[in-house]
């Protein structure tokens, strides 16, 4: 089969089709300029300088690394991941993602499959998908194109190919979501739906022994309100807080009572929180953190101050604590993001507030810069 003739034929083909998609772009920007001059004239802005909500349905976690970093360092390119291809519709909806990368093989369904599935699906049909295989194959090419799919790739494509084929089909994405005058709703519940779909992810990333986020979570989640925050020059709130005296709770009670003390005060500490943004997560041993999104300094004081007591409420006895009863003690801090600063910036700021109120005398809070 392996005949020089078939490969001068694939040959040829494969430069046909780069022919034939050149041409196709080429054809697209007249409509691209159109487009953009109904989204000045509905008061929209151009679909170039919207969000970007990238979806990868792939059950290989390292390539979901390996795309997540190739997107990490572009502006307005939010990324999100998707393992089972049973929940693949249903996440692309609730993410309202504008480009979908999906793999080709995937356990227990195909990818072809779920190409159809998007298309039969009426609020994922529109949505552009590039199809994601391990080699380049035309007859499987031609089956992806047949299904439903805007681009094929070998995965892992080049780094500059990948995000100019993003921005390229959601920037059509978003165009076509302009003319259905769909896009300002798509706006106005853009920042819910994220909020759900971190809730929902939140779950795949919880402390084995608290329930709550875990570290890594608490890092991602951090860093994308970061970015965020300086995008919006919205301040963003920080409460790192300690178990006072937890060491000798161990040695007094043990390892497992103490065990049960940090998932109280986890629970606790979560039950206090009133808004959705709003993330409650074991920094480490424990020591826990919660990000308060949007929020001032008197604001992040009253919740920090809600958390003490109510953790001093549960009255859990504690021989070694000058009150007889666990508490806490809370360092807290706010800035305005800025790309002058990196996000450590705000951990760092309320590690010294807990320092503060460690030296002080413990159960208190305190206020990095107060």
């Amino acid at each position: 089969m392996d005949t020089p003739k078939p490969q001068q034929n694939a040959a040829a083909r494969g430069l046909a089709e780069r022919d034939a998609n050149a041409q196709a772009l080429a054809e697209d920007a007249p409509n691209l300029a159109i487009d953009d001059a109904l989204a000045r004239i509905l008061g929209n802005p151009p679909a170039a300088e919207c969000p970007i909500m990238v979806l990868l349905v792939d059950d290989q976690a390292i390539i979901a690394e390996a795309i997540r970093q190739a997107l990490a360092d572009e502006a307005s390119v939010d990324f999100h991941y998707c393992a089972s291809p049973e929940d693949a519709v249903q996440c692309a909806e609730e993410t309202r993602a504008t480009v979908i990368l999906q793999d080709l093989v995937m356990p227990g369904t195909d990818g072809l499959t779920l190409v159809r599935q998007y298309r039969q699906n009426p609020a994922t049909r529109d949505i552009p998908i590039i199809v994601l295989s391990t080699k380049e194959e035309p007859l499987v090419k031609s089956a992806a194109f047949a299904a439903g799919a805007n681009d094929y790739l070998v995965k892992l494509p080049d780094r500059i190919e990948l995000i100019a084929r993003i921005r390229y089909h959601s920037r059509s994405y978003l165009n076509l979501l302009q003319r259905d005058e769909a896009y300002q709703a798509l706006r106005q519940s853009q920042q819910q739906l994220l909020a759900t779909n971190l809730e929902l992810q939140r779950l795949t990333h919880s402390d084995g022994l608290t329930g709550l986020s875990n570290r890594r979570y608490l890092d991602q989640y951090l860093a994308a309100e970061w970015r965020r925050g300086t995008r919006d020059k919205t301040g963003l709130g920080f409460l790192m807080i300690d178990v006072d005296n937890f060491k000798a709770y161990n040695d007094t009670y043990g390892h497992v009572a103490g065990d049960e003390v940090l998932k109280r005060v986890a629970q606790t500490v979560e039950s206090c929180l009133g808004r959705s943004p709003d993330l409650a997560a074991r920094f480490g041993g424990e020591e826990f953190a919660v990000v308060v999104p949007g929020t001032s300094a008197g604001g992040l004081r009253l919740l920090a101050e809600k958390i003490r007591l109510a953790i001093e409420a549960l009255a859990i006895a504690h021989a070694g604590s000058a009150s007889g009863v666990v508490t806490i003690s809370i360092g807290a801090a706010t800035l305005v993001p800025s790309v002058a600063e990196p996000v450590t910036t705000l951990i760092e700021a309320a590690d010294v507030g807990l320092y503060r109120a460690k030296r002080d005398g413990k159960n208190q809070v305190a206020i990095s810069g107060w």
